[in-house]
């Protein structure tokens, strides 16, 4: 006699994972003009400095041994160390700030950004993540993708440009909050 089959409860194949860490998690999945309106000045002002020692230890290394490839042969060299530096100061700030939107980093600022634009989308009536003309399955994929790739990113970029609706978070806190406001505006 055969056994029965036991059914088990459908299950997404890759389920998001939800960090426990000190700082709160704001977005698994950063949409990238999110990500750039939230960079903190400090970010940039650090990616800046990291970004300058390419172009900084050529001009040392140049001063202490010159190469001596004739007129115009240093200039192409600065060049390509410049654009290596202008291009590591991006990456280094753009992680910096994904860092915390996974609240790996002090995050309080940008959870009050935040909960103030997804409230004001609230109230608007607008989604809160964008609209997408992307079916659903290949929303899930770009998801799947680039859910916290900035994580990697020091060996390649691999920013969202996706609008959709897998981010990790508990989106009912916006309504909530979006609620108590409008309730207070109307007891004014």
């Amino acid at each position: 006699m055969s056994q029965p089959v036991q059914e088990t409860p459908a299950q997404a194949l890759i389920p998001d994972k939800v960090p426990n860490g000190e700082y709160p998690l704001i977005d698994n999945d950063p949409h990238f003009n999110r990500v750039m309106r939230y960079t903190r000045p400090t970010d940039w002002l650090t990616g800046a400095a990291v970004g300058a020692l390419s172009p900084g230890l050529m001009l040392y290394w140049e001063k202490i041994s010159p190469s001596f490839v004739g007129k115009g042969g240093f200039a192409p060299i600065m060049r390509l160390s410049g654009a290596i530096g202008v291009t590591g100061a991006f990456i280094f700030a753009y992680s910096r700030t994904c860092a915390r939107f996974y609240g790996a980093r002090e995050n309080r600022r940008e959870v009050e950004m935040d909960m103030r634009e997804m409230v004001d989308k609230v109230k608007r009536g607008e989604p809160l993540y964008g609209t997408s003309e992307m079916t659903d399955y290949m929303q899930g994929v770009a998801h799947r993708n680039s859910r916290y790739a900035a994580t990697f990113s020091h060996v390649i970029l691999w920013p969202n440009f996706v609008n959709h609706p897998y981010h990790g978070v508990d989106t009912a806190k916006y309504y909530r909050q979006a609620e108590l406001e409008l309730e207070a505006e109307k007891n004014k």
